[in-house]
């Protein structure tokens, strides 16, 4: 990355010969005075004067000496830089995440990425506004983000999990020790709908995976709100898998006749355009989802 010519400027000075320098640098001594005569001839001015065998700098390269010294070291330092990032040894990933993967997934996923690669940092980004995430990502405010598909945004995504779809009520329901809960109970009962910032949740595609409209008594836009409003016998709901291992509130958990899931992707804006360490973080998050994400809590 460092610019010949200034390389040669700089070792002539140094030795005081042109000779030397082009022993020092690899080129014939013709190479050298020709980078010499093309930087002189860019910039306007003698940069070197011969004197009784010596070579020694002019006025003008006097002057610019510090500053010729002073690109090379940061042109130096640059190339150090893109070294370190293409190895991995700094740099930072921002990770944009809804709810639950937030809590089950990123710790874990942290944890081993930090175990290899320790001197990249890693930047958390809590938000289960779906449209707002996708805007982070497409506008570079976040590297990679956790969706559900499909994403709004056209993103390059890597589907990590089928995340099953149950319904959950209380421990003390008349159905909750049931096989199953019935498409009946589905369309009558009353529902504790969960809504996203940016609309529906998806766990209305296991009502229509089953033919049937559910009767909403409440809305809510959070999971806990939700587990704890469905715990007190307010009505049921639909949650996701993920976010149903180890709930803070007594809950019994049940399939339906026709079961539903959602499908869990890691994005990035383009695989082209992101960093090392922004795939070096997504392979991580693949191996870590397929080896200790549990297909499903009930079989």
């Amino acid at each position: 990355m460092a610019n010949p010519k200034y390389e040669a400027f700089l070792t002539i000075a140094h030795t005081g010969s042109f000779k030397q320098a082009a022993e020092e640098l690899g080129y014939t001594q013709a190479g050298i005075s020709y980078l010499i005569t093309s930087l002189e001839k860019e910039l306007g001015m003698t940069l070197f004067v011969r004197d009784y065998g010596e070579t020694v700098l002019s006025a003008d390269g006097r002057e610019l000496l510090p500053w010729i010294q002073k690109v090379c070291t940061d042109e130096r330092q640059l190339a150090t830089r893109v070294a370190e990032l293409k190895h991995l040894e700094s740099g930072l990933v921002r990770v944009a995440a809804f709810t639950s993967t937030s809590i089950q997934w990123f710790p874990g996923i942290a944890k081993t990425f930090l175990q290899i690669y320790p001197n990249i940092d890693l930047k958390l980004i809590c938000n289960d506004d779906e449209l707002a995430v996708g805007d982070a990502v497409w506008n570079g405010e976040a590297d990679c983000a956790f969706f559900v598909l499909p994403t709004k945004r056209d993103l390059f995504t890597i589907p990590l999990k089928h995340d099953p779809l149950y319904v959950v009520v209380s421990p003390d329901h008349p159905l909750a020790h049931a096989k199953y809960f019935p498409k009946r109970a589905l369309a009558e009962e009353p529902y504790i709908q969960l809504m996203s910032n940016s609309r529906p949740s998806e766990m209305n595609e296991l009502f229509a995976a089953n033919g049937v409209t559910p009767n909403v008594r409440f809305t809510v836009d959070s999971d806990y709100a939700v587990m704890s409003m469905v715990s007190a016998g307010l009505g049921f709901s639909v949650l996701p898998d993920l976010i149903l291992h180890n709930p803070p509130f007594p809950l019994a958990i049940l399939s339906t006749e026709v079961e539903s899931s959602r499908e869990i992707a890691i994005a990035i804006r383009s695989r082209e355009t992101a960093s090392a360490a922004t795939k070096a973080f997504l392979e991580v998050a693949q191996s870590w989802v397929a080896k200790n994400a549990s297909a499903y809590l009930f079989n």
